[in-house]
């Protein structure tokens, strides 16, 4: 095994071993996700198949709800485009982790493996983050995110609705394991997420913008909040990476 093989070999095991975690919360997630597709009236096997392809909650909810509702195509298309429209903002900055020279194939690739969780993982990964870890951390969510999802279409209505509330919840402390390390080690981290913590609640309930989708709001808040932190605290690239 020459030198490189041996490193993809061990960026797929670190992907997966950091993905794991990401999909038990997923299969929770999604399980309670796959409840409301089955009141839209989708079977598990297209429950499956959609969420391989979407892996975003808030998109996948705001779609089995207009399922629901008999929507237009035109309607679900726009909504899935404001709500999801983040991921753009998510792989611009995962760009700057990827390794110069890195074919185009696989940056078009590493973007479609974003999510929310898959996206911290990789940005907070030490050094350049390889194709590979991405890939490996993406596929064990994304497996468990469609399963779960199905297995919520099959289940039904069967169990009580205090229980389908209470698996949401998972979805919170996933977020908190990506943050907690990063922040605890840098505290313009904490800044940045206590600002978002803050300005999100605000946003939440101030007239006018409250009335925004919580994707808009999302997508503002930030560009604002990465711009601000941008400029007070840059990251210099020779001290990160340790390469001019």
């Amino acid at each position: 095994m020459d030198f490189q093989t041996e490193m993809q070999y061990k960026d797929i095991i670190q992907g997966f071993r950091d993905g794991t975690p990401i999909a038990m919360g997923y299969f929770a997630v999604a399980f309670s996700l796959g409840i409301i597709a089955k009141q839209a009236g989708l079977t598990a096997a297209i429950g499956f198949v959609s969420s391989f392809f979407t892996r975003a909650s808030a998109g996948e909810y705001g779609v089995y709800t207009l399922v629901a509702a008999q929507a237009t195509y035109v309607e679900i298309v726009a909504m899935c485009l404001v709500v999801n429209l983040r991921y753009m903002l998510m792989s611009a900055a995962l760009s700057q982790k990827i390794a110069p020279g890195t074919s185009w194939m696989h940056r078009v690739l590493m973007a479609c493996c974003v999510t929310d969780e898959v996206f911290g993982i990789s940005i907070a990964h030490k050094g350049y983050c390889p194709p590979a870890y991405t890939y490996s951390a993406a596929w064990v969510s994304t497996m468990m995110w469609a399963s779960g999802c199905a297995a919520g279409i099959v289940a039904g209505g069967m169990l009580p609705s205090a229980i389908v509330a209470a698996l949401s919840v998972a979805l919170y402390g996933m977020f908190l394991a990506v943050i907690m390390p990063v922040a605890r080690n840098d505290r313009y981290v904490r800044y940045a997420v206590a600002a978002s913590f803050v300005l999100s609640g605000i946003c939440s309930v101030a007239p006018g913008i409250s009335g925004w989708s919580s994707g808009t709001r999302t997508i503002v808040l930030t560009i604002l909040i990465s711009a601000v932190a941008a400029w007070w605290k840059p990251v210099k690239t020779e001290e990160q990476y340790g390469q001019a």
